[in-house]
């Protein structure tokens, strides 16, 4: 069976961005696909200090819920994330959160899996951090799936993203996009094998010219 690992960002478990993908997650069991959602928002999530251990450990040095979902994310088909807008951006614990999942990874880990971003806010900011969490998918090989409208619920609490309709109808769209992409691309990768990518070059300017 495929899966989707969805974070939540929010340190609220049960707030708006927890509807969103809620909403979500009610089409993925339709389509046959299981979900696990991860409560990233809530937690002592410290950044990445450019250590490099993780290239010799084959995880990040620190140990906390980065290497646990870590796991996750290498066993399913499909990652979303969501995250509430925080002065035009997401949340600084989920993105210090993906600056070290995306980076400790291997590259193959995520090699052509889907993903999507989910932003939740009162009234603005959205499109920014729909747009900087969108980055950690376009440089992972990682295609990216759309809805009718740009992935975001408006609201300050859940009973509010509730009345959302449009917002809702996005995220079920959501839904169905990046379930017909991830079969599709596991009944390719069944037939032809994963896409092949060059890795040799890499332009650092070592001269300093």
């Amino acid at each position: 069976m495929s899966k989707v690992l969805l974070l939540n960002g929010s340190p609220h478990a049960h707030g708006c961005t927890a509807e969103a993908l809620a909403e979500m997650c009610r089409v993925f069991e339709k389509n046959g696909i299981e979900t696990e959602t991860v409560q990233v928002g809530s937690k002592q999530i410290r950044g990445c200090i450019s250590c490099n251990r993780c290239k010799e450990l084959g995880k990040c040095a620190f140990d906390d819920l980065v290497n646990e979902t870590a796991e996750k994310f290498r066993q399913s088909d499909g990652l979303v994330i969501g995250s509430p807008v925080y002065y035009g951006s997401p949340n600084g614990t989920v993105l210090s959160f993906l600056d070290r999942l995306f980076y400790s990874m291997d590259s193959a880990d995520k090699l052509m899996k889907v993903g999507a971003s989910v932003v939740t806010c009162r009234r603005g900011g959205n499109t920014a951090s729909f747009d900087a969490l969108n980055k950690y998918f376009t440089i992972s090989a990682m295609p990216v799936a759309s809805s009718t409208y740009w992935n975001q619920v408006h609201g300050f609490t859940a009973e509010d993203v509730k009345k959302d309709l449009e917002g809702l109808q996005t995220m079920r769209n959501l839904a169905e996009s990046m379930s017909f992409m991830i079969k599709a691309f596991k009944a390719q990768a069944q037939k032809d094998g994963m896409p092949e990518f060059e890795r040799g070059c890499f332009t650092s300017f070592p001269d300093g010219k």
